[in-house]
Order: structure tokens, then sequence, then C-alpha cells
């Protein structure tokens, strides 16, 4: 994954726009300063995790990152176009998925209609169809099965699965998880690792993600750790050392 990283790293120096960028972002609650002066990246067909312990402004990035929250100053861009302005729902239609801490599938409609939602998302960018691809079955097979039960019903596993497929189905060119593994037990932990790993890998999807499980943040390609706010680490996660790890990953 170093040797993929490494290629995809320079042809962002080519010329080619990182998939986000992010400049020098400050956010803020009120006049408490959460983020500041934040810097990151994530290339085309890359998969990032950010790492840092709980409290730290992963979620608030992510937020801003999708025009959930303000930043006070700084920049986002998306494929080298500024989308400070634009709204949530605008980011979504560019082509920005998101899969919020919590899952927030709807409890009471179908997991077809969950997943029909997700084309809300496609905008103007591919024609619609309300037949559910292949390839969503093929990364999570369970949720065929599942079609007709209530999102509400399914475990806590199944409902990540499918809403990582939701967002799927939007055709995202990022996709953005906060802590995809919390709460799910390991058998499906590692079923949803080999998903979003597969997805980059066969789709050329950037990946931007929260994460502390540490296997599934070796399955990414670059780490960025953060501390009270700030980005204060980052590299290869084939270099993360014992000590990196004991410090933003430990609990």
């Amino acid at each position: 994954m170093q040797a993929e990283s490494q290629v995809l790293r320079n042809v962002g120096q080519a010329g080619i726009p990182p998939t986000l960028q992010v400049s020098n972002l400050n956010v803020y609650y009120g006049e408490s300063h959460i983020l500041r002066n934040v810097d990151m990246r994530v290339q085309p067909g890359q998969m990032v995790c950010l790492i840092g312990r709980n409290g730290v402004g992963k979620t608030t990035l992510l937020k801003t990152v999708m025009g959930v929250l303000k930043a006070r100053s700084g920049s986002v861009q998306f494929n080298g176009q500024a989308i400070g302005q634009a709204s949530p729902d605008r980011r979504a239609r560019m082509g920005i998925g998101y899969v919020p801490q919590g899952r927030e599938i709807i409890p009471k409609l179908t997991v077809k209609e969950n997943l029909l939602i997700g084309l809300e998302a496609l905008g103007g960018r591919y024609p619609r169809s309300k037949d559910i691809p292949d390839d969503i079955f093929e990364l999570f097979p369970v949720l065929k099965k599942m079609l007709g039960r209530m999102g509400g019903d399914l475990s806590g596993g199944q409902q990540q699965q499918l809403a990582i497929a939701r967002a799927l189905m939007g055709r995202p060119q990022l996709l953005v998880l906060d802590e995809p593994t919390e709460g799910i037990q390991p058998s499906i932990i590692l079923d949803i690792e080999d998903a979003v790993r597969r997805v980059v890998e066969t789709r050329g999807i950037s990946v931007l993600l929260v994460e502390q499980h540490l296997h599934f943040v070796r399955k990414a390609d670059w780490y960025y750790a953060m501390q009270k706010g700030g980005i204060v680490a980052s590299g290869p996660t084939s270099e993360l050392s014992k000590a990196v790890i004991q410090q933003f990953l430990a609990v």
C-alpha cells in the first residue's frame, strides 16, 4: 500500500488536484477554538485515516468537510474547487459521500428504501435507476437478504453496512466515514474493512475516515494524527510506530 500511496502523491504533485484539500482551517464552537490551522489532503484513490484520542476535533473536521459546520477561516477544496460556501446537500451532489458517527439510517424505512435514498446524491452526474446495483451486494451480501426488513430491525453492524452502502449509491468520489467500526462485533468489523478497501482499489474512490481500530487504521495508505485541534503527525500507515500508536490510539 505504501508504494501505491507514493504513486498517488506523485500524481497529485504532477498537476492533478487532490480530491480533498484542507488548508489552514480554523473552526469554533461559539468562542471555543476547536480546529487550529488544520492542513490535510487526500489524493485521488487514496485511503486516509484520521487518528487521535476523543475530543481532539476529528468529528468536527469531518463535519466541516461536509459543510455541517462552517469554518471561521481557511479553505476546503474538492477536486480543486473551493466548496466552503456550499451546503451539505450540494457537497453530496458534487460527489462527497458521508457516513456520520451513529450511522443515521432511517429505522422506519426498509433496507431497500434506505438504499434508494442514496440516489438523491447523484444530482445530474449519473442517470438514476430504481434497481440496486449488483456491486452493492458484492460488497455487503447480507443486505440482499434483508431488502424488505425495516432498518431499525438490523443489528448495529448491519446498520453500518447499510449506511455505507447508502452513501455508495450516490457514486461518490470521496467517501467520508466517522468511526465506522464503533460498537460493532469483530467479525463484521473485518467485513467492513475489506469492503472499504475494495472500494478504493476497484472504484478508485478516495476515503477519509476517523478510526480507532488499529487493524482498520493499517488498511489506510496514509494517516494524520490530531491533538488539541491540530495536526501533529502524519505519514504512511506502514510506518506507524509503537510510540504513535500508544499516543494516539491507546484508550
